[in-house]
């Protein structure tokens, strides 16, 4: 048996996690900063660390208590490396190091986005190869899994990542932050053949979300006060899964990959999710939801699965040449 305790804290999510053999939560904590930066529109990189130094000793704590487990049973302690802000991940990394030496136990750094892709290891017998969907409000990108430890990038986003179109979308409706949950929600609401907005025009499988950003700015303009904001938030959330899925579907096909797996915050969207399971051939494997957005479970789960191939530098992830 091995148990991994994770931390996270890249961003505005403080965690820390048990997991065992990366696939069984033993015990998870995670205290989120969402209300908070409301108030500005965005996570506020000062604000975010400041939060993550309050809240670390807190949720390891917690997780330790409530699992029950104590420190000489760890296998070892996993912490998010990056990417991320710069600050936050300081904090956290920071108090991994410090478990790690405290307790005599080996220390593993964790990329952001392969812990996002080991969220779908949990609770499930998903094993490699298959093709990745990683859709978050900082990354884009589809990759080609052939093992646990090496995934090849075969396409990504040449500008604006589908999580933070959704969120500057978001607020030239008048929608709050963060921007995906608010539009996947009205969207429900609104008529998606109202406005017929592009898709970007880049070959193979990479991705562009910055015209379509325009797109909808332009519309905006145009129309009178008050806005149709569902119809707003459902043409433009069409446009942004409809590419999504397409080009996801075109990779497994031409890949002849045995699966599809979705990860990143905006794996948590329910049309995304309800249409890629609709229109793919193969098994399609997405987290829960409480596992899409950031937090420890995948980064101890990435630690048993990639072990020091987590590290950051080390070629998990290789961009197609």
């Amino acid at each position: 048996m091995a148990l991994y305790l994770g931390i996270e804290s890249s961003c505005d999510e403080t965690a820390c996690a048990l997991v065992e053999d990366g696939r069984v939560v033993k015990g998870s904590c995670m205290l989120s900063q969402t209300s908070i930066h409301e108030t500005f529109g965005g996570v506020v990189p000062e604000v975010a660390a400041r939060q993550h130094l309050e809240a670390i000793n807190v949720v390891i704590a917690k997780t330790l208590s409530e699992s029950g487990v104590q420190p000489s049973e760890l296998t070892a302690i996993a912490g998010t490396a990056g990417p991320g802000l710069v600050g936050t991940l300081l904090v956290g990394f920071s108090a991994a190091k410090a478990l790690s030496w405290a307790w005599d136990k080996p220390l593993i750094a964790v990329d952001h986005l392969m812990a996002h892709i080991c969220a779908n290891y949990i609770d499930t017998d998903l094993e490699p190869p298959f093709v990745a969907l990683l859709v978050s409000g900082g990354h884009t990108q589809i990759i080609h899994f052939t093992d646990y430890k090496n995934g090849r990038i075969i396409g990504q986003t040449r500008d604006d990542a589908a999580g933070e179109a959704y969120d500057k979308v978001a607020r030239l409706i008048g929608l709050g932050y963060p921007g995906g949950p608010a539009i996947d929600k009205l969207s429900v609401q609104g008529d998606k053949n109202a406005f017929k907005f592009p898709e970007g025009q880049v070959p193979g499988y990479d991705f562009s979300f910055s015209g379509l950003k325009t797109a909808v700015l332009r519309v905006v303009e145009k129309l009178p006060q008050p806005l149709p904001t569902a119809d707003l938030a459902a043409s433009f959330q069409d446009a942004v899964v409809r590419v999504l899925v397409k080009k996801t579907l075109l990779a497994q096909k031409e890949l002849g990959a045995p699966r599809i797996v979705l990860a990143g915050g905006v794996a948590a969207n329910r049309e995304l999710r309800a249409r890629i399971n609709e229109q793919s051939p193969v098994p399609v494997y997405c987290p829960p939801l409480s596992l899409c957005t950031d937090n420890a479970v995948m980064v101890a789960s990435a630690a048993h699965f990639c072990g020091e191939e987590a590290t950051l530098g080390t070629g998990v992830y290789s961009r197609q040449t």
